[in-house]
């Protein structure tokens, strides 16, 4: 496989503020000198405990926040380099909640055009449809707002958007965690046809080691912004050789017989 995405020691801290005048007392090592690959074509699962640096992780991958030390490349190429619309082509994130990601004021069908636009020429309306068609929502769902909506559809709408911008990796953080357990095995699903049907490059962050294994490709484990552990999902879930990750193995509650 090729690399398709790169991270080279790439390390994130933020400030604590303090006093009346809020100045900076401190700060926080979010990240830490991590280092990681993401090959074309394959789902990568990021696992760890609330704070371990997941979604900071993420987010300094699509931009939203930049790194202190180190570079994120695209096919051998600065990430940084590129302009905020050019890696929004390449990358496309999910949001845990996806009603806070969406625009309680806008029509589906409007927030989707937005997108479509930014894209492509052809007819909005059609790539719209064709869009919540390929997530399983049907062509009504553009005329209707996100409140009207449940949790699962919402996501299903989230992800829609995403794909209008045709990206080759997507990052979904923590999708699974606010819907019940019949819906996160649809969502699952959903997940798989479009990888295989779009060619896409999943990076999937969850606190789940069960969907992990049975979902990822391979498994990176960060602990308090540090890679502990890595490899392929079955070995590293089956006979972790990190105490953490086997901590977080040995907390997945049980079902008592």
């Amino acid at each position: 496989m090729t690399e398709l995405l790169e991270i080279q020691h790439v390390s994130r801290r933020f400030p604590i503020e303090g006093g009346i005048f809020r100045t900076s007392v401190g700060f926080v090592q979010a990240i830490q000198d991590v280092s990681l690959s993401i090959e074309k074509g394959e789902t990568l699962a990021l696992v760890g405990g609330s704070g371990c640096g997941k979604s900071t992780l993420a987010r300094m991958i699509t931009g939203l926040i930049a790194a202190d030390e180190g570079e994120v490349l695209w096919n051998g190429q600065r990430l940084a380099a590129f302009s905020p619309l050019e890696r929004a082509h390449r990358i496309q994130m999910i949001f845990q909640d996806p009603y806070a990601s969406l625009n309680p004021k806008l029509s589906v069908g409007t927030q989707l055009q937005e997108v479509v636009r930014l894209r492509e020429k052809q007819s909005a309306t059609s790539r719209c449809i064709e869009l919540v068609n390929s997530v399983g929502l049907p062509a009504d769902v553009l005329s209707h707002y996100p409140f009207q909506f449940s949790g699962g559809q919402r996501q299903r709408i989230a992800i829609a958007r995403a794909l209008a911008m045709k990206p080759e990796l997507l990052i979904a953080d923590e999708p699974l965690s606010a819907l019940d357990v019949t819906t996160q095995a649809q969502m699952l699903t959903l997940f798989g046809q479009l990888k295989a049907s779009l060619g896409l490059t999943l990076l999937f962050i969850t606190h789940d080691l069960a969907v992990a294994e049975e979902f990822a490709d391979r498994v990176v484990v960060l602990r308090d912004g540090q890679v502990v552990e890595e490899g392929p999902a079955a070995v590293v879930l089956r006979t972790p050789k990190h105490p953490y990750t086997l901590a977080l193995l040995e907390a997945v509650p049980k079902v008592p017989c």
